[in-house]
């Protein structure tokens, strides 16, 4: 697999994009940033729908965005350590029919997709602690009840793994990008 993968995941509004942003400035040349590729596809026009086949659909090219997204960057920067902007499994927690439907959809399962990333940095969304989440994400279209829900989800896929880290919310996001941060450099470091 080459260098690590770290992704950085959560509910909307958690701080993931600003986090990612401001440990690449951080850390330096040692993490490059694997953007999220939801809000790639959404804001370039990839159309946002309510029915079920849509979702599969949309979720489908989110997962197939995703994993190419992170292996053009490892081919391009070998050396460094991938900072993912959210991770192939995240799908699981939108997608219709619950995660082994989507596992099944996309010829894969839990165990293989956990299996690509080194250590997860999960955010917990401002929503979980009554704060709001709408940010400057122009893409971001859930209210603060379905951030709960989504957040919860995917807690509940990505918490089985082996270096799952738990960044709860806080009402300073500042000591939350700094406790990501910590986590952030021990898991570089080990």
């Amino acid at each position: 697999m080459g260098a690590s993968r770290i992704v950085l995941t959560g509910g909307p509004g958690g701080g993931k994009s600003t986090a990612a942003d401001l440990f690449r400035r951080e850390v330096g040349p040692r993490v490059v940033v694997v953007p999220e590729a939801a809000t790639l596809l959404f804001s370039g026009g990839f159309p946002r729908c309510s029915d079920a086949n849509a979702i599969r659909e949309t979720q489908r090219a989110i997962f197939h965005l995703q994993r190419s997204l992170e292996n053009v960057q490892a081919a391009r920067f070998p050396e460094r350590a991938l900072l993912c902007d959210r991770g192939t499994l995240d799908g699981a927690a939108y997608w219709p029919g619950g995660p082994e439907s989507f596992y099944a959809a996309m010829e894969t399962d839990a165990r293989r997709e956990l299996a690509r990333y080194d250590a997860v940095l999960f955010f917990e969304t401002a929503a979980a602690g009554g704060a709001e989440i709408e940010g400057g994400n122009r893409v971001r279209t859930e209210s603060s009840e379905e951030a709960v829900a989504i957040d919860r989800r995917l807690r509940a896929i990505w918490s089985a793994h082996r270096r799952f880290v738990f960044i709860p919310h806080s009402r300073s996001f500042f000591a939350k990008l700094q406790a990501g941060l910590a986590c952030l450099e021990e898991v570089l470091g080990s």
